[in-house]
């Protein structure tokens, strides 16, 4: 199954390489599928592809050096591009991502780009959000009463890793994840609600920033949304 899942991913990220063209800056996604796409557009480079990529975390960013792929953190024009996975899609292309800590800049590098395309296996697609965690990065300064206070709006609230050694950002803040115990009923709302949070830095709700999430699965890949440039 992990086999498939991983053709599915790989499948994914190739036809979103078909998007790629000579001058574009390219928003790096982070997470497994991301990784089939930088490793696609490392070939496209070295095939003589002049792009610039814009990664969404230092692991990122290591391997887009490591593939020869110029990188910048510093733009003056929107990005054309943003390619990322995802760890829940819905019908109308709202996300739930950061279950690998780089939600912050994720987001950030999704709304500074002119298009932003998922990458996803069959997997992925949900019918409401909520089927597992949220991540919701915070500040560690008193995280604690943080948590307090997103406990009001979740059904139980975990610091990742453990109090004893909490996953750490890039941004050097934590990470606190909320569960559910049904689908969440109202995303906007409650991502109104998170963002109002004292002590909150960013949330895993991704909600009106796709145009297109290009699906790998067993009958190929089909592409939810619109690809054609805004």
């Amino acid at each position: 199954m992990a086999e498939e899942r991983n053709a599915y991913k790989a499948a994914a990220a190739a036809r979103a390489l078909e998007l790629i063209s000579p001058g574009m800056v390219v928003g790096l996604g982070s997470g497994t599928t991301s990784r089939y796409f930088i490793e696609g557009l490392g070939k496209l480079v070295r095939s003589g592809v002049a792009v610039v990529g814009v990664p969404t975390s230092r692991s990122t960013a290591e391997m887009a050096v490591s593939l020869g792929i110029p990188i910048t953190e510093i733009i003056t024009e929107p990005i054309d591009l943003a390619i990322d996975g995802a760890d829940e899609v819905d019908p109308r292309l709202s996300l739930i991502k950061g279950r690998g800590g780089a939600l912050f800049r994720e987001k950030v590098v999704a709304a500074a780009s002119l298009r932003f395309v998922v990458i996803a296996d069959e997997a992925k697609l949900v019918d409401r959000l909520g089927v597992g965690v949220l991540p919701v990065e915070v500040l560690p300064f008193l995280w604690r009463q943080t948590a307090e206070r997103l406990e009001t709006l979740s059904e139980a609230v975990h610091i990742r890793g453990g109090v004893s050694q909490p996953f750490v950002t890039d941004n050097g803040n934590l990470i606190l994840d909320l569960s559910f115990a049904e689908p969440i009923p109202d995303p906007p709302a409650l991502a109104a609600g998170l963002a109002a949070t004292v002590g909150v830095v960013e949330h895993g709700l991704f909600l009106g920033m796709v145009n297109a999430c290009i699906v790998g699965g067993a009958e190929g890949t089909r592409v939810l949304g619109s690809l054609e440039p805004v």
